[in-house]
């Protein structure tokens, strides 16, 4: 167990400039940007403020989702890179002979990088999230009370929804990751193999079998095949809308207990299952060909 955890480690160290440096770097420099905004008067402050507080729930809650998306999409593309890149790391910095020199196998080596791709990175990523928001939220507040129009009660709705938001960011983004456990794996198994093409080619595969079945089965075009609407619905995540819905229509004010019970209840946890299996499956794989590889 302590030489997994220091093969994990290992993982953050190698890769801390993207697991960590650059989410800080953004940070900052978005940051920057909004206190050079109010400073230079390109935004007018007593407006933005009076504007914030006719709509205070659902500004602050836009603001949190909109910018909890942006960190989902930086992971995402960050995640499947690393995966190409980190994969293949050990061959081509000449020290796979070392790593096979190892008490470890070659299973376990992949599986740590995996599991730091899902959990420290994803982690990082949601904790520098979180700070990002939080510091947006202290600039809107701020500007609320230039304005003249801050109080205790707004303050407090305020700490309410960055708590609520803070975890259906949370439920959101393991979903997300449970749900495309597949695609990541797939990508680092051929990254093993192949090095950074591992994305262009596991983008290419789906179509390449998708055109196989319409060959060989029939239909209309290779992509209105079973395999195609299948990886179409894998693509994505399957966010149940019911409580959205009534929050966009004005019915009920937004609760994020409600909505990540509904969203749990409603999730394909079978697929989750499925998807499983299939990462480990591949995982295995490029552990049995990273094995009998050339260690050059």
């Amino acid at each position: 167990m302590k030489a997994f955890h220091a093969l994990v480690q290992r993982e953050f160290i190698e890769h801390r400039g993207a697991f960590l440096l650059a989410p800080l770097v953004l940070v900052g420099v978005v940051f920057a940007l909004t206190i050079l905004a109010f400073s230079v008067d390109r935004l007018d402050t007593r407006f933005s403020g009076q504007l914030l507080t006719v709509v205070p729930t659902w500004v602050f809650e836009a603001g949190f989702a909109g910018l909890a998306v942006a960190w989902l999409a930086y992971l995402g593309f960050v995640l499947f890179f690393y995966c190409a890149d980190g994969f293949a790391a050990d061959k081509r910095d000449n020290a796979l002979l070392f790593w096979k020199s190892m008490p470890v196998s070659d299973f376990k080596v992949l599986l740590s990088k995996l599991t730091a791709g899902l959990t420290v990175l994803p982690g990082a990523v949601f904790v520098v999230g979180l700070i990002s928001i939080f510091l947006m939220f202290v600039v809107a507040y701020i500007t609320i009370m230039i304005a003249g129009l801050g109080s205790a009660t707004l303050l407090g709705a305020i700490v309410g929804i960055y708590g609520q938001m803070a975890l259906v960011f949370l439920v959101v983004l393991v979903c997300a990751l449970l749900w495309y456990l597949p695609y990541i794996a797939l990508v680092g198994a051929m990254g093993s193999a192949v090095g950074r093409w591992a994305i262009p080619l596991a983008l290419l595969l789906p179509t390449v079998v998708s055109a196989l079945e319409w060959v060989t089965l029939g239909g209309l075009h290779p992509f209105a095949t079973r395999t195609w609407a299948y990886l179409d619905y894998r693509s994505q995540l399957p966010v149940s809308m019911d409580h959205l819905d009534r929050v966009f229509e004005g019915q009920e004010a937004f609760n994020a207990t409600l909505f990540v019970s509904n969203f749990l209840q409603k999730f394909d946890w079978v697929q989750v299952g499925i998807g499983a299996v299939f990462a480990f499956g591949v995982l295995y794989l490029a552990s049995e060909y990273r094995r009998r590889a050339p260690a050059n």
